[in-house]
């Protein structure tokens, strides 16, 4: 048998410098891409730091815009932090001198009421009695609320529709007037456990933390001097309750 010649056509590749010279009919070889390289062209994906630094040194830096005309920030015009919280320790002094004195309270700081002052005297009353070997501290924030809810609710029930004693003042007034109880929690480390002593320094300053708080609740609310002596029982209860927490 003979053997038959197969004609192969020629395959010309393009060239790497001239790709459009092949023919369009013609098989081209696709080039597989170039890694990368750091130093590319590429600003901002250069390792040159040289480079990099010369590129972007070159355009406008945005500052932002300044205050006070200046180049720095003014805080002259700010108020202080404890002014922004709404705790001012001038009246907080001034509401606890006046209830030292059980004779001649000054009802007129005590017309801006505030929680400040009655949850620093909290805080010092939880500490005495920490300082005894007494966690209490649960025990004296709600009875705390419970004596304020309680003078609110005796002192509306008397005075009817002309009470205008609301709720925030009430606990204003029992906290500040804790100031006698919270002494005495101070003297009680340093007094006898058991006897007559004791229980005569505790009823010496539950009268004195009555007085205040009955003048107090009398001065702020209207009709207050009709019913002085059952807001004064109800005083003498609540801080009476406070002082058997000391003594026992």
């Amino acid at each position: 048998m003979a053997n038959k010649e197969f004609k192969v056509p020629p395959v010309a590749f393009p060239s790497a410098g001239n790709p459009g010279g092949a023919a369009p009919n013609l098989q081209q070889r696709r080039m597989p891409a170039p890694p990368f390289q750091p130093n590319s062209g590429i600003p901002f994906m250069s390792f040159d730091i040289g480079s990099a630094t010369a590129s972007t040194s070159s355009g406008p830096i945005y500052a932002g815009p300044s205050i006070g005309g200046g180049g720095s920030a003014n805080f002259d015009d700010e108020e202080p932090l404890l002014d922004e919280l709404g705790i001012h320790p001038d009246q907080i002094w001034s509401k606890i001198r006046s209830v030292l004195n059980p004779f001649r309270v000054n009802h007129t700081v005590h017309k801006d009421s505030d929680l400040s002052g009655p949850i620093l005297l909290y805080m010092s009353f939880c500490l005495f009695q920490l300082l005894a070997g007494k966690i209490q501290f649960g025990v004296i924030l709600g009875w705390i609320v419970v004596s304020s809810i309680f003078l609110y609710f005796v002192f509306n029930m008397l005075a009817g529709r002309t009470g205008n004693l609301d709720l925030h003042t009430c606990t204003s007034v029992v906290g500040y007037c804790m100031l006698p109880v919270v002494i005495f929690s101070a003297l009680s480390l340093f007094l006898p456990v058991d006897g007559v002593i004791r229980l005569s320094v505790a009823a010496i300053f539950v009268l004195w933390a009555t007085r205040a708080s009955t003048g107090l609740v009398v001065s702020l609310a209207d009709g207050g001097d009709e019913h002085r002596g059952l807001i004064a029982y109800a005083s003498f209860l609540i801080y009476t309750l406070f002082s058997l927490l000391v003594i026992f």
